[in-house]
């Protein structure tokens, strides 16, 4: 945690001194903005490669692991179908909102950036507008896993990995073990690098908003402005879709609910980590009234497969920067990205800022200039606040809404 508010700290630093050594060169040296600018920018180059450097074997040994552990849910049965059901029903619904609200605030729309690397963005343009049937098949199923990793080739490390995992998962323990047990260490270790990654950022930002302020001026301002109020007004409309859905299956016992999660709530705003109050939230649920198992059966499940906050936002970021960068998208291209997000987006919860890793990655498979994530690093402090609390209010409604239906819940609650 503390390192967390060291990271946010310097981040805003460099913010400060970007935003100076840009204006700077913006007011007094016009003329050497665009070389000035080309080379502050590797910085944010170092940084970007760096996360891309990661995506792949983090998509894989979190999927894998994540779907091998799910054996689980054949002796549950029941429990675990309703739950995936909420699952996937609340991250498509999350994903929706986003993509929606988007697209009709258009906060990108304020300012217009110059793509940097015009040549690399053509190609990525190209590969992903030309989208036949036979294109898109291609697009999905890997030919080799190796070429796969080698490209970060996302959506097909995906499939394979649900492939692995689901093999894995029918084995039988005696031999998958050992192989879950290397691929969670080797998923840890990938985590750990993660957080290393992460303190590359200060320069990351330090150069992107360097190179943007002393090119475009002091404009770029308004934009963080209009972003923070679109994705609260945003976040807010899907608190309003949750808890109605909430009300809806609990009834008045949704406020006793939200009585009980008021301290994991704020813990998660301010820590901006959903993980730190996982322990705190199974007591509640349980005082809550929900049945012991079906808590610890659901609630692991849900930190990996139901971040509604976090699903949310990477729609409504992704389509963010290419609204930034003048990239239009079609309504097709809009679907298949929030079904791409809806995919890669499971198995990487709990770490701070996961959801950046894979913007980044869907962002270069549709021809978005990645280096765009590094605009918003200075602010996603303040939406990772929002989107921790709105995951935590989604794995409580999910838990609590699976126990009711499956008359587990306790109506008059309990003290453990």
């Amino acid at each position: 945690m503390k390192g967390q508010n060291k990271l946010f700290i310097a981040i805003i630093i460099a913010l400060i001194i970007g935003v100076a050594i840009g204006g700077f060169i913006h007011i007094q040296y016009p003329e050497s903005a665009e070389p000035f600018s080309k080379n502050i920018k590797l910085l944010g180059t170092v940084f970007i490669r760096l996360v891309q450097m990661i995506i792949a074997p983090l998509v894989f040994t979190t999927l894998v692991v994540g779907i091998a552990k799910m054996s689980d849910i054949k002796m549950i049965g029941r429990v675990g179908t309703k739950a995936m059901l909420w699952f996937i029903s609340a991250s498509l619904i999350s994903l929706f909102i986003g993509l929606i609200l988007v697209n009709w605030l258009e906060p990108g729309h304020i300012t217009k950036l110059p793509i940097q690397d015009t040549a690399s963005a053509e190609e990525l343009l190209k590969s992903s507008k030309g989208f036949s049937m036979e294109d898109f098949v291609k697009h999905i199923i890997p030919k080799s896993i190796f070429e796969a990793f080698a490209t970060n080739e996302v959506l097909q490390i995906v499939v394979f990995s649900i492939m692995f995992g689901i093999a894995l998962a029918n084995l039988g323990e005696e031999y998958s073990q050992p192989v879950v047990k290397l691929f969670d260490i080797v998923a840890h270790g990938i985590l750990k690098m993660v957080g290393y990654i992460m303190w590359f950022a200060p320069l990351g930002v330090l150069g992107a908003i360097a190179a943007v302020v002393a090119t475009n001026g002091f404009e770029i301002f308004k934009v963080y402005a209009i972003y923070l109020r679109d994705f609260f007004f945003a976040l807010g409309i899907l608190w309003l879709v949750l808890l109605l859905v909430g009300y809806l299956i609990l009834g008045n016992r949704l406020f006793e609910l939200l009585r009980r999660i008021k301290s994991p709530l704020l813990i998660a705003f301010s820590t901006t980590s959903s993980e730190a109050v996982f322990p705190k939230l199974v007591e509640e649920l349980e005082r809550f009234g929900c049945n012991n198992r079906v808590v610890s059966f659901i609630l692991p499940l849900g930190y990996s497969f139901n971040l509604d906050g976090s699903m949310m936002y990477m729609t409504f970021a992704s389509i963010f920067i290419a609204q930034i960068y003048g990239i239009e998208m079609t309504i097709g291209q809009q679907i298949t990205m929030l079904l791409v997000l809806m995919l890669t987006s499971k198995g990487i919860a709990g770490v701070p800022r996961a959801s950046l890793v894979i913007i980044v990655a869907t962002c270069s498979m549709f021809g978005i200039p990645p280096e765009g994530i590094a605009l918003i690093l200075p602010i996603d402090h303040f939406c990772d606040m929002g989107r921790s609390m709105t995951n935590v209010l989604g794995n409580a409604l999910a838990t609590s809404a699976v126990s009711k239906w499956e008359g587990q819940l306790d109506n008059h609650g309990g003290d453990m």
